[in-house]
């Protein structure tokens, strides 16, 4: 069995520092790991990188030969990548043997929750590989400052989850410069555990420009409510413990914790409840090393 994350989430959330991040804090754990471009956009990568999509495909050219804007020229680039997923797979087949891996997907969040291509993608890859893979939907925290942005930050979330169908963590990214965005209305447990939304929804209505759209707003709350699915991790990519503590959740959803076990439903059942005593940052020169590599991170796409 193959592990691995898919990467998504809107533009500016910082998908990519998320993959150069991580996979820097999964080689310092002890595992090999493979990082996969399937962003035609995203022509400054700062990771090294297995697999790049523009070697088979470029937005830039589709752009110019089929006089396209960039969101129909992702969603043409991941329907050809659907139709050409043999070259995908030729270039996986020599990693899966003994790598963790990183998809780096567009930012174009049409792809995730309306267009079917990047999903088809995906599941084509986990049935003819035998991947074990989770979904990670990064979101800025600077929308839990604005109500109306949070809310539709969990309809996205939502959404998401329901179309790609995968093992799937919501985070919120840049958790370490939420204070520079204003003081938020409630406690961060309030955002991240996503509790009563009629509290948000009261703050909403002291908003003029908001307050039309009171009933609007009271029937999204209650769609995502009524689901109840959608809550958050938080993520400071600097910092080593927070990375450690989400990688410890991704390794549980996807089953990696699972997987040198050998035994029977009951001794599954327990590392499935209980805690992990992995220690995922036990080693201090590692820790000092992967933050002094972090510490220049800028935070992008």
């Amino acid at each position: 069995m193959v592990f691995g994350q898919v990467v998504v989430g809107p533009p500016g959330s910082g998908k990519t520092t998320y993959c150069n991040g991580m996979s820097q804090f999964l080689k310092l754990i002890g595992r090999k790991v493979a990082v996969i471009n399937l962003d035609p956009a995203n022509d400054s990568l700062p990771y090294e990188c297995a697999v790049n999509i523009e070697d088979l495909i470029k937005l830039s050219d589709v752009m110019a030969e089929h006089s396209l804007g960039p969101n129909g020229g992702l969603v043409y680039c991941m329907d050809y990548l659907e139709k050409n997923i043999d070259w995908l797979e030729s270039k996986l087949k020599p990693l899966i043997k003994d790598h963790y891996l990183l998809f780096d997907f567009p930012g174009q969040v049409e792809l995730f929750f309306l267009h079917s291509n990047a999903k088809n993608v995906i599941m084509k890859l986990i049935k003819k590989l035998d991947l074990r893979l989770t979904a990670i939907l990064l979101v800025d925290s600077h929308l839990c400052s604005d109500p109306g942005k949070y809310i539709s930050a969990l309809l996205l979330s939502l959404s998401t989850m329901l179309h790609l169908e995968l093992p799937h963590i919501n985070v919120l990214s840049k958790i370490d410069l939420i204070e520079s965005y204003g003081k938020l209305a409630f406690n961060l447990d309030y955002y991240t555990d996503v509790q009563d939304l009629s509290y948000i929804q009261d703050h909403l209505d002291q908003d003029p420009r908001s307050a039309k759209y009171r009933k609007l707003t009271k029937e999204l709350c209650e769609v995502i409510e009524n689901f109840g699915l959608v809550n958050f991790s938080t993520l400071d990519i600097q910092d080593k413990e927070s990375v450690g503590n989400l990688v410890k959740l991704i390794d549980k959803s996807n089953g990696y914790v699972f997987a040198s076990i050998e035994g029977s439903a009951v001794e599954f059942s327990k590392v499935a409840a209980g805690p992990l005593d992995w220690d995922y940052y036990r080693v201090a020169a590692v820790q000092e090393k992967y933050m002094d590599d972090d510490q220049n991170f800028e935070y992008n796409d």
